[in-house]
């Protein structure tokens, strides 16, 4: 059985049992519109299941989806000590359910509500509806924003401070195309360019720096 994330279930069942009713009510052509819909929203909440054995310095895309940019952080995340950010944007295509990029303890979850640009503009990281998740690993710090689009209707972060998580853990999603910007320390070598296709939990988008041997 396809994996599948329990936030889904509203926009599964909603359709389906529309679909049956028409049917049953002499509109197969209108009952069949509402099965297709019904398993495209299956499709697209999918939640595979993933792992990776990359090494303890590497930092893991939280989304799956295509890297829009990468470059300078905006001041708040550079006010935090990451002055980089990696921006991977999330078609309806892709799944959409996000992964922490590394182990450690969650120093802050906030969400803001906001506009709905589309997810590939610059200023949707600020302006549109976004949760802010900052991680404190073993290694060094790291930041996240899930980002809702013109598309996504809404942000769903299960994270709070204080909460410990995995690297590849499960953290959240955002319902339907969307964004997420990850901010990493000065000292993160990068690995992943504009236009790579990245796997939440499995691809890695950054590595710590290593401390040299004394």
């Amino acid at each position: 059985m396809l994996p599948f994330a329990p936030e889904g279930y509203p926009f599964v069942l909603i359709p389906a049992t529309a679909g049956i009713f028409a049917w049953l009510f002499g509109y197969p052509r209108l009952a069949i519109v509402l099965f297709v819909v019904a398993l495209a929203c299956v499709a697209f909440f999918r939640d595979p299941a993933r792992r990776s054995d990359a090494p303890a310095e590497a930092i893991l895309a939280p989304a799956d989806g295509r890297v829009l940019s990468v470059g300078p952080a905006g001041a708040v995340a550079a006010g935090l000590g990451l002055p980089q950010q990696v921006s991977i944007f999330m078609s309806p295509a892709d799944v959409h359910v996000n992964r922490a990029p590394i182990t450690g303890t969650v120093r802050e979850a906030s969400w803001r509500p906001g506009r709905k640009f589309p997810a590939y503009r610059d200023k949707a990281s600020d302006l549109n509806e976004h949760s802010f998740v900052v991680l404190d690993g073993a290694r060094g710090t790291v930041a996240y924003k899930q980002i809702a689009g013109s598309v996504a209707r809404r942000v769903v972060c299960d994270l709070h401070a204080g909460d410990e998580v995995a690297r590849g853990q499960r953290v959240g999603l955002i319902k339907f195309s969307s964004r997420v910007d990850l901010f990493l320390s000065a000292d993160a070598v990068v690995t992943v360019k504009p236009g790579s296709r990245c796997r939440a939990g499995e691809t890695i988008v950054a590595n710590f720096a290593v401390p040299e041997a004394s």
